[in-house]
């Protein structure tokens, strides 16, 4: 296959370096898999994405849909899958793709890569590019699927509070304190002062 949507196959290469850093054999998997999935997907269709990985999946949508965290259409459900699924965004009829292990039999720097079977500085990541390409869609696994009305239509953005501890702003419906001040999300400490970074 030379093609991930409107793109050559080397043209994607170069975005997937320019947009994550390098050329990860994930992204470069994902578009394959964005790419199967829009075209089982009705023409003009409106959706929204869920990624099942923190892995590389949730950048791919972002680099090929208009689907991203920051304005809510995609969510990272992290079942530690390499899966992806996109649907309708306000019925929830959609299309879910998966990289199907058992048509990898045929690739064996792909299967080596993806079940982690060859350290990564033994890979060969020349060949295993090759075999993603010469693979394209034939090895995931495509399903029609219907995602839960709590996934649907426009995420409810929280309420501003004012945090009675670090006097920050931080969304909340319910608390006073920041999840930073309770220690919750504390993952940071001042290097001017004692203590976590934003409590004075």
């Amino acid at each position: 296959m030379s093609t991930i949507g409107p793109y050559s196959f080397e043209q994607y290469l170069k975005m997937v370096e320019k947009f994550h850093g390098r050329v990860a054999p994930g992204m470069v998997t994902g578009g394959f898999m964005i790419d199967l999935a829009r075209r089982n997907l009705p023409e003009g269709t409106f959706f929204d994405a869920i990624s099942e990985t923190t892995s590389c999946l949730p950048d791919t949508i972002q680099l090929l849909t208009p689907c991203t965290i920051g304005n809510g259409w995609l969510r990272v459900i992290d079942t530690g899958r390499f899966a992806l699924t996109l649907f309708e965004k306000y019925g929830g009829e959609g299309v879910r793709v998966s990289l199907d292990v058992e048509k990898l039999e045929g690739w064996p720097e792909l299967k080596a890569w993806f079940l982690k079977l060859t350290p990564k500085s033994e890979q060969d990541t020349k060949r295993l590019l090759e075999e993603l390409q010469e693979a394209g869609s034939g090895i995931y696994r495509v399903e029609h699927v219907r995602v839960g009305p709590e996934y649907l239509g426009k995420q409810k953005k929280k309420n501003i509070r004012l945090c009675a501890r670090c006097r920050e702003p931080f969304r909340s419906d319910t608390e006073d304190i920041c999840p930073f001040c309770t220690g919750e999300r504390a993952y940071l400490s001042s290097v001017d002062e004692k203590g976590p970074a934003g409590v004075r």
